[in-house]
């Protein structure tokens, strides 16, 4: 029996090469997932000869601080607002309004559109700006 040591070899895992590895995985996924858009839902729709496409349009109501009203840069006096807005529902179907209004305007004023739109069954939606 050989009771003597052997020498053994180091065993040495140079890892440089992994580093590149790893960074070109990582270049690769931060790409990859810029190109994509996670919030898009794939689906296949059914298919007919007798669908009607329903136009879906917006047109924008503007109030300024001064309660000057207008419809697409139009200028329009609060009580021929619901007359112009119900022209505008008879070419299309479906209308989304897009409000609008000057932070400096009161509430009562906005309402007063909220009503008209609630009187048309029309949706409405208030513009705002992002938070910088």
């Amino acid at each position: 029996m050989n009771l003597r040591r052997r020498k053994r070899a180091n065993a040495e895992v140079h890892t440089s090469a992994m580093n590149d590895i790893m960074f070109f995985l990582m270049l690769f996924f931060l790409i990859a997932s810029t190109i994509t858009n996670p919030n898009v839902i794939k689906l296949l729709l059914p298919k007919s000869d007798s669908g009607q496409s329903v136009s879906k349009k917006t047109i924008t109501v503007a109030i300024t601080k001064e309660l000057q009203y207008s419809v697409e840069k139009k200028p329009v006096l609060i009580d021929n607002m619901q007359a112009t807005i119900q022209s505008y529902l008879q070419q299309a179907k479906e209308l989304t309004i897009v409000l609008y209004v000057d932070k400096s305007v009161a509430i009562e004023d906005v309402v007063k559109v909220l009503d008209i739109a609630n009187r048309l069954k029309i949706k409405l939606v208030l513009a705002t700006e992002p938070k910088a």
